[in-house]
């Protein structure tokens, strides 16, 4: 792997740490498709550092749980955004 790519995948893996946002947040700070910054973290991280990885991991999989939620609440606003501007 190029050291370049290693080193993202370290800073977008502390990044993600330290401020608990999500793959689309990081991966509109560094400027790169979701899918690379997913990619990053889920295959390239864990063979950098296994340690930042798991904690990667569990974070990730705490916003994916939390997602039918955000979007139910989403579409709760939308729709009476709607019922009130009519």
């Amino acid at each position: 792997m190029r050291a370049d790519i290693e080193e993202r995948c370290l800073e977008i893996g502390k990044y993600i740490c330290e401020t608990k946002k999500t793959i689309r947040a990081a991966a509109k700070v560094w400027g790169i498709s979701k899918s690379t910054c997913h990619k990053d973290l889920v295959e390239r991280l864990p063979k950098v550092d296994s340690g930042l990885a798991e904690r990667v991991r569990e974070i990730l999989a705490y916003h994916k749980a939390q997602r039918h939620i955000l979007g139910g609440k989403a579409t709760a606003k939308m729709w009476l955004n709607k019922k009130e501007n009519s």
